[in-house]
């Protein structure tokens, strides 16, 4: 049975409980959605380790509590189990989102470590359907094979479902999932962002659901501070030029907090996250 962890309080200092780290936009899959355009050529992008490194200890220093690791694919960082442990000894807790279509056996000391958690995306129970959406074929068996493999060793685990084909297979999904012990699924659709923009529109914050910069930042592979992974095309500076602290603070980051429509709804709680997608924030009606 897996251990669902609550939202930890929002720092006082920042106003924000969770920072996405999305740490590299490389990643075995090319999901037809992806939010960053990730895949096996993308590159870690421009920030170095030492960067990074500084970002996580800014964060704690903040009162920030939680840190994710996302992509791309963290896991193919060379450094993302540093970063963890890194987290992990300042008191931060850590979601790692993986695509889990590699584990290594070394890995699951980490995935099952006090204060971590680990996300999937998970899109159909029919292993064609969710490989054509993956853009990889066998990642539906071998991500499912670690999912219960995570959840038989007692790993904290959550998982997100993106509808993204007509007539998808999300309530099979959900179920498949139940069956194999995650308790903690999400469904979300498909944000015009990345991948999933049609060509030539312009991006903007209302595809976003509206929790954006309330609750929850992202530092992206290039250094940028945005809202979260989704309002990628709307930064607020970069942690490589000025400090995180000194960014959350300036008058950039307020006016874009300014800019985001407010939430519509109880539905979508402030605890997204990313692997190839916007996994886990619940869907949103559209505004009218």
């Amino acid at each position: 049975m897996t251990t669902v962890l609550e939202p930890p309080a929002a720092s006082p200092l920042t106003g924000i409980h969770s920072l996405e780290l999305e740490i590299t936009g490389k990643c075995q899959l090319t999901c037809t959605h992806c939010l960053s355009t990730s895949g096996p050529r993308a590159s870690h992008g421009t920030m170095t380790p030492a960067d990074w490194r500084a970002v996580i200890t800014d964060a704690a220093a903040l009162g920030i509590r939680t840190v994710q690791l996302i992509g791309g694919e963290p896991t193919v960082h060379p450094y993302w189990r540093e970063f963890t442990e890194l987290a992990l000894s300042l008191g931060l807790r850590v979601e790692i989102y993986s695509n889990l279509f590699h584990v290594a056996p070394v890995w699951w000391e980490v995935f099952t470590r006090e204060g971590v958690t680990l996300g999937t995306s998970y899109y159909s129970d029919d292993p064609a359907e969710h490989d054509e959406i993956t853009g990889r074929e066998g990642s539906h068996a071998r991500t499912r094979r670690h999912i219960r493999e995570a959840v038989d060793r007692g790993a904290r685990v959550r998982a997100g479902i993106v509808d993204v084909l007509p007539g998808q297979r999300v309530a099979e999904a959900r179920a498949e999932l139940q069956a194999m012990g995650v308790r903690h699924i999400n469904t979300d659709r498909v944000r015009a962002v990345g991948r999933a923009a049609p060509p030539g529109q312009a991006p903007t914050l209302d595809e976003m659901c509206g929790r954006c910069t309330r609750g929850r930042a992202a530092v992206l592979p290039n250094g940028d501070l945005a809202g979260c992974v989704l309002s990628r095309d709307f930064p607020a500076g970069n942690v490589r030029d000025t400090p995180l602290a000194e960014l959350i603070s300036g008058a950039a980051w307020a006016e874009l907090s300014a800019s985001v429509p407010s939430p519509r709804g109880s539905a979508c709680p402030p605890n997204d996250s990313g692997d190839c997608d916007p996994a886990s924030t619940e869907a949103c009606a559209p505004a009218h």
